[in-house]
């Protein structure tokens, strides 16, 4: 009820302020569960990117810290959000968004790199991809990194590519995850291109007391 109300709220007022997204590709969205897969750019993105593709809904990943309030966790997993130790991530890391995954009608939204600091890829991904049998969607977000220059007017852009499909008997070798990573990648660089053939990605400092 929660996550419904706030689409038909945050949706509008964002198109007030900045205009409606730029969406690319919305046909290569699969029928069923997904995982989308893009760069972590913003702390907007996943917001921007679950509200393009509504009526379709996502769980997400957050760090454990952000539930130690009563009222922030309960916000958050009226959202659909659970908690991660990124720090120390155990099973309960793969394991539950598979289970969501393969039990429920929510895809879910990961970001490979797993910072905004960072733009190596990581493979966590993959293996919930192979485990849950849902493909990779990769998409990439130009725009306001920032709320207020979303007040710019400078357009939010999103496209996604075409699905990532994993054989579930193909065995993830080192080798085997180094190609769907340099998969996802090409994918980002062929995105970023088509939505400006001149976009580059300048990625802040990471703070010093930001440990992600």
């Amino acid at each position: 009820m929660l996550y419904n109300f706030l689409v038909h709220l945050i949706n509008p007022l964002l198109n007030l302020i900045n205009g409606c997204t730029r969406v690319y590709n919305r046909e290569n969205l699969p029928d069923g569960n997904y995982i989308i897969v893009a760069p972590h750019r913003t702390w907007m993105d996943p917001v921007l990117i679950a509200l393009v593709v509504w009526p379709k809904k996502f769980s997400f990943m957050a760090k454990k810290e952000l539930f130690a309030n009563p009222v922030a966790g309960w916000f958050l997993k009226k959202l659909n959000a659970f908690p991660v130790d990124r720090k120390h991530p155990g099973p309960s890391a793969v394991k539950k968004p598979v289970t969501i995954l393969r039990k429920t009608d929510l895809s879910t939204i990961i970001f490979p790199s797993g910072s905004r600091y960072s733009a190596k890829l990581k493979g966590g991904a993959i293996v919930i991809a192979k485990l849950a049998n849902v493909p990779l969607v990769p998409a990439v977000y130009q725009g306001p990194l920032k709320f207020g220059q979303l007040f710019t007017r400078k357009h939010r852009h999103i496209a996604f590519g075409k699905p990532i499909y994993i054989d579930r008997k193909q065995r993830l070798t080192d080798e085997n995850q180094a190609k769907i990573e340099q998969e996802m990648q090409t994918a980002f660089d062929k995105l970023d291109k088509q939505i400006n053939p001149d976009f580059h990605y300048v990625m802040p400092p990471k703070p010093a007391d930001d440990d992600f």
